[in-house]
């Protein structure tokens, strides 16, 4: 390794600089076994060198490999070529190789028993979903209120990024001299009625349902199966839960919140 790759192999290195990597170099330190094997004292009493610099240099190259001296090197060729010698000499010619005799195709083969499939009992059986009964306008109603939802953009509260105190969700603007109030271009959308969809599906569930709160058995009897679908309260307990579902799949009524199994 030359002085120039030494210099920059210290450089590398944290909290050496080139005036010090060059000192080291001068005092003698031209390899990195040279470093590995110096003592702290020794290294300290080059210019410059701290003990606190002189053991960040000793930790950091300890995991470097150590480098093999000129003598090493050449015993190693020596050590291959010897080597590749022997193998020359002591190389066989290769032994024709054998035609393996053909084995008798008159052997009958066992039949293999098909393997049946198992059954697990403990998975879960999908459960289609009810659907609502619904005219062709509905229908379509729900499928136009689809598409304004998609590109009805997301509705901020007024300089919410200004201050972390203000929240995001939305309030009217308001005051004197409120840009957003005005309508000014490159301000942010307003609620406006625009975005409203049909009034026929307005407050309806995604699935074409009306959604009717239920708190006990007793409020499922006067639901209608077919347009409008139940969701039990947040207050409900499970025991009460659990008899309005049974109750619902008896009547065939639909849960919009129905626990997982």
């Amino acid at each position: 390794m030359t002085d120039k790759e030494i210099i920059d192999k210290l450089t590398s290195l944290k909290g050496i600089g080139k005036a010090k990597a060059e000192a080291l170099v001068e005092e003698g330190f031209n390899t990195v076994q040279k470093i590995q094997q110096a003592s702290i004292e020794e290294l300290t009493a080059v210019n410059g060198i701290s003990e606190q610099i002189a053991t960040s240099i000793k930790t950091q190259l300890a995991s470097e490999p150590k480098e093999k001296t000129a003598e090493e090197k050449q015993e190693k060729t020596k050590k291959g070529q010897s080597t590749a010698a022997k193998k020359e000499t002591t190389k066989k010619p290769s032994a024709p190789k054998m035609k393996s005799k053909e084995e008798p195709t008159d052997r009958k083969k066992e039949p293999v028993e098909p393997v049946e499939p198992v059954e697990d009992e403990t998975a879960s059986v999908y459960e289609v979903k009810k659907k609502a009964t619904l005219s062709d306008e509905l229908k379509q109603q729900l499928q136009i209120r689809e598409q304004i939802k998609q590109r009805t953009p997301t509705f901020l509260r007024e300089e919410w990024f200004r201050y972390k105190r203000i929240p995001k969700n939305w309030r009217r603007p308001d005051g004197l001299h409120s840009k957003m109030r005005i309508n000014l271009k490159y301000r942010q959308n307003r609620v406006r009625v625009g975005f409203r969809g049909p009034k026929t599906v307005r407050g309806l569930h995604p699935s074409g349902f009306e959604e009717i709160m239920v708190y006990n058995v007793k409020d499922l009897e006067s639901i209608d199966p077919g347009r409008q679908a139940a969701r039990i309260g947040s207050s409900v307990g499970t025991k009460k839960r659990m008899a309005i579902e049974e109750k619902a799949k008896e009547l065939e009524i639909r849960l919009l919140n129905k626990r997982r199994e």
